[in-house]
């Protein structure tokens, strides 16, 4: 059987109210101002997940080349957007945070309280990372993690981008095992159970709950292992209360956190492996192996659930863009996929992708 290899989490999903005020907060907090790829045309493939219908959409997938994955900002444009109906709790289950990689905590948090009020202490993690919480303009939560190393240097920026997801589960022993066994986090850095001080901007945190934090114990490995290095996931079950599922009774793509997506290699032989594991995929994009257009670039996606039904996209890229006007594309099915990028190319992408906040 062939293999397959999954680099890292190419980026987490963000289903938000507007487009452009989302992504305009993003470049001046966060520094996600590298545009990979940006659409505007009708999400075909995600039926199961739309209401049965094709829906349209403007999205886009940004990156902060200090490393780590990027965000999908995502907007529903033939319908209203639906929020979700209730106050988020920490452990309702589904992707409820995304952690952005933060190279000097205590700096940052001083720089972005002085104007933005949806900030909380500076805190630290079970195993004594520092920390912090950030709400967005529409409530999203992102934890702030420090990390000191750097893909690509951005002058000043203390952000980098996605190197985790926060996911609330309901049988943490059943999650730990699909976490494990289909993305490959088979270290586990902490296993605690209490209350917890770094939670304070959340909801439901006088709570007891069970966290664990998860990591690949080997270093990536792929074309963009170097950029998507050093992700982790976070399970969080309560212990004292019935939690509930974030996207019960909304579409895929209503704000929130929408999918946890993964940079993939050999996408036939992982669904053979996830079929075998219990958990065939159920959306994919390319049933006759065709690529998929993605409007700038092409490749393949496919969508499973983990246990509690939050949604994992994987992705096998065919076709980046470098530099899109000169016509400058990188066909990722020629190359060795083990082989790393390298780093001039994405110094090239961010000269020539590199947004502004706009009016």
């Amino acid at each position: 059987m062939a293999s397959f290899n999954i680099s890292g989490i190419q980026q987490v999903g963000v289903g938000t109210e507007d487009f452009r005020k989302s992504w305009n907060w993003f470049i001046e907090h966060f520094g996600f101002d590298i545009r990979v790829l940006e659409d505007d045309t009708v999400a075909e493939r995600m039926l199961p997940y739309t209401g049965g219908k094709a829906q349209k959409r403007h999205a886009c997938i940004a990156l902060n080349l200090q490393g780590g994955g990027g965000l999908e900002i995502w907007q529903y444009s033939g319908r209203k957007p639906q929020p979700c109906p209730f106050e988020l709790s920490v452990g309702d289950l589904g992707t409820f945070a995304a952690k952005i990689k933060c190279l000097d905590v205590k700096a940052f948090h001083k720089q972005i309280s002085a104007n933005w009020t949806e900030v909380s202490p500076v805190a630290a993690l079970p195993d004594g990372t520092p920390c912090f919480y950030v709400k967005d303009l529409y409530g999203n939560c992102f934890q702030l993690v420090e990390r000191k190393d750097v893909f690509i240097p951005q002058g000043a920026c203390l952000t980098g981008g996605v190197i985790g997801a926060v996911v609330g589960v309901t049988d943490m022993a059943r999650s730990i095992a699909f976490y494990k066994e289909i993305l490959g986090y088979d270290k586990v850095v902490y296993d605690r159970t209490g209350t917890f001080d770094d939670w304070a901007l959340l909801g439901g945190t006088a709570e007891c709950y069970r966290r664990v934090l998860l990591s690949p114990s080997q270093p990536r490995t792929g074309a963009y292992a170097g950029l998507f290095s050093g992700d982790t996931v976070e399970l969080v079950q309560a212990l004292e209360r019935t939690p509930r599922k974030i996207y019960e009774g909304r579409y895929w793509g209503d704000p929130g956190f929408i999918q946890i997506c993964y940079d993939v290699t050999g996408m036939r032989a992982l669904e053979h492996f996830c079929n075998e594991k219990g958990h065939p995929f159920t959306v994919d994009s390319c049933p006759g192996d065709v690529s998929f257009d993605m409007g700038d670039a092409s490749g393949h996606f496919t969508y499973i659930e983990d246990p509690d039904g939050t949604l994992i996209e994987l992705v096998e890229t065919h076709k980046v863009p470098i530099v899109k006007k000169l016509g400058w594309f990188i066909d990722m099915k020629k190359r060795d996929a083990s082989k790393p990028l390298p780093k001039f190319l994405f110094r090239m992408i961010g000269l020539v992708s590199r947004q502004k906040v706009s009016e």
